[in-house]
């Protein structure tokens, strides 16, 4: 079960860009701009790069968390081993 989760997890991280439409103000009123000239590529570029920036901060937060709990845990474990004896 812990498998599918952390697979499920995954999938919904590396398509949460995709699935997302993220866009502020100014930029959105730029994307209005240069659809209306015909560029459509542009919005999609704006949009993948303001969730790039939005997420970024939070992954690299959960990678340190995740090594720093996982440390503690074997510290801990060895803690328990050395009190024993």
């Amino acid at each position: 079960m812990k498998l599918f989760f952390k697979i499920y997890c995954f999938v919904g991280i590396m398509l949460a860009p995709v699935l997302l439409h993220a866009q502020c103000a100014m930029c959105r009123t730029q994307v209005v701009n240069n659809v209306s000239h015909g560029e459509i590529s542009f919005a999609a570029g704006l949009n993948f790069g303001i969730l790039y920036l939005f997420f970024t901060p939070y992954v690299a937060l959960g990678v340190v968390a995740f090594f720093w709990f996982k440390n503690a845990k074997a510290n801990e474990r060895k803690r328990s081993l050395t009190s024993r004896f």
